[in-house]
């Protein structure tokens, strides 16, 4: 079976490229099944820091293939409890995704829509060519939306606006998405890819298991108490002093030269 999903890797760098470019990188059963699998195998590996999503050809992905054979699509109108069950487990994967250890970028070379922008936003940082084209998509085919696109949408832009572009779908510029929030940054297309390379150089330099740590603390920050944050954040914190990327950082700082982090470096309180 043809792979869905390439991986590749420079340093602690992981690039997963969506390659089923003949269909725009439509999210499929076998895309995202391939997916599952190579999030998985990252989970497994401590020395991976960063993790760059993209799309192979003019798409990072254009959403669900609706005109996909029924056993590409998660919803088939069979059941309606074998369609719930397997959306359900389609949408694990993006869970995962959005839990995924190390720090995870979208970049978005082109066309990013539905499905394919809920990727994208379970990404913490997204990267957009200045020719990219964003659409939430959803209620253009009827739908109210899937892969968790409002969740993610609402804790980055707000209720109002996530409210404004989900209603109110269409085509947005990379420039106007980058506005709505919806991206970080958006770069000219001819350094799209050097800039891409920059960015995930620039985070796989960071002390590894405290920007894995900071991840966690930034996704509590969305979904906790105050109190409940201070109290794993302290944990954190205490851990990530009492390792080993601290005074290595305080030693590069007084020799005045770049840290040199070892891998797989564990921060394991308030986990």
């Amino acid at each position: 079976m043809p792979a869905f999903v390439d991986r590749t890797r420079a340093g602690s760098v992981v690039r997963l490229t969506l390659c089923h470019e003949s269909r725009g990188n439509a999210v499929s059963v076998d895309l995202l099944e391939d997916l599952d699998r190579r999030l998985e195998e990252i989970e497994a590996d401590r020395s991976v820091r960063v993790v760059v999503l993209t799309g192979r050809g003019p798409a990072f992905s254009v959403g669900a293939d609706l005109a996909a054979p029924p056993e590409q699509r998660w919803l088939r109108r069979d059941t309606v409890a074998a369609d719930l069950s397997r959306l359900r487990r389609a949408t694990r994967i993006v869970e995962r995704l959005h839990h995924l250890p190390p720090v995870t970028v979208a970049a978005v070379n082109g066309a990013c829509a539905g499905a394919g922008l809920a990727l994208a936003l379970a990404c913490d940082l997204r990267v957009a060519a200045e020719g990219a084209v964003v659409n939430t998509a959803f209620l253009s085919a009827g739908l109210p939306g899937d892969f968790g696109g409002i969740w993610f949408a609402t804790r980055a832009l707000g209720a109002a606006r996530a409210r404004e572009l989900f209603f109110l779908p269409g085509k947005l510029s990379a420039a106007a998405a980058s506005d709505a929030g919806l991206l970080s940054r958006v770069v000219p297309d001819d350094e799209f890819g050097a800039a891409v390379d920059d960015l995930a150089r620039r985070l796989a330099a960071n002390a590894p298991a405290a920007a894995r740590a900071m991840k966690q603390n930034l996704q509590a920050a969305a979904t906790t108490t105050l109190a409940e944050y201070l109290r794993l954040e302290s944990e954190r914190m205490v851990a990530g002093f009492h390792g080993d990327e601290a005074p290595e950082a305080a030693r590069a700082f007084l020799e005045r030269r770049t840290p040199d982090y070892a891998d797989g470096v564990e921060v394991a309180a308030g986990t």
